[in-house]
């Protein structure tokens, strides 16, 4: 039976995630035969590979440093206002079981003087995203990571998020969502600021859903 590819994935782009695909495949059909299943039947025949692939696509965070994704997308602009990218979607693993949590994240600063290219905050997110993560550490490196860069006024970060590993074993809410922040400059400093940005993160703001 030949391999089935389940994805878009070149050979140069697993490579640059730097997983090492043999390893991960050995362990998951260790796995496989740990929890009493047949890695040589016909439905789990190419499992291990597909895991491994898998694992390159949605854990390369490690191997991408946040600065290379900003691509020179840094621009002088005399702006001081509030600029907000809500609700971008993200997937992530948690580290403690390795089940996805997903959800969205929504982005704002104050420019001192730069600005940054609308997609390099969604590409920021995905960075941080794919990795075993918890939701607090990975809502404060995007938040820090802006920072940074850019050295604004201020910035905020708010990710909303459903976790598999509370829905679908432990205590097993199925609608418990959590919301994490972490604020910096005017944001922390300054109540007003941080109203504006709730208020216009929860406007129009849709339930999360599966």
């Amino acid at each position: 039976m030949e391999f089935d590819f389940d994805d878009d994935l070149s050979e140069e782009a697993i490579q640059s995630a730097g997983i090492d695909k043999p390893a991960v495949e050995q362990a998951i059909s260790q796995i496989l035969h740990a929890i009493g299943e047949k890695p040589d039947r016909e439905g789990l025949q190419f499992t291990p590979r597909r895991v491994a692939r898998m694992y390159a696509e949605i854990l390369g965070g490690y191997h991408i440093d946040p600065q290379s994704v900003i691509n020179g997308a840094l621009f002088n602009v005399k702006y001081d206002e509030m600029v907000l990218v809500r609700d971008i979607e993200f997937y992530s693993l948690c580290e403690h079981h390795m089940l996805p949590f997903m959800g969205r994240v929504h982005v704002a600063y104050i420019p001192d003087g730069k600005v940054l290219g609308l997609s390099k905050i969604p590409r920021v997110v995905d960075v941080y995203a794919r990795r075993l993560q918890v939701q607090e550490r990975m809502t404060r490196q995007i938040a820090d990571f802006l920072r940074d860069l850019l050295k604004p006024q201020g910035v905020a970060v708010v990710v909303e998020a459903m976790h598999l590993c509370s829905m679908m074993r432990g205590v097993k809410k199925h609608d418990a969502r959590m919301t994490t922040s972490a604020m910096h400059g005017a944001f922390r400093a300054n109540l007003a600021t941080r109203q504006e940005f709730l208020d216009n993160i929860s406007r129009g703001a849709k339930p999360l859903q599966m």
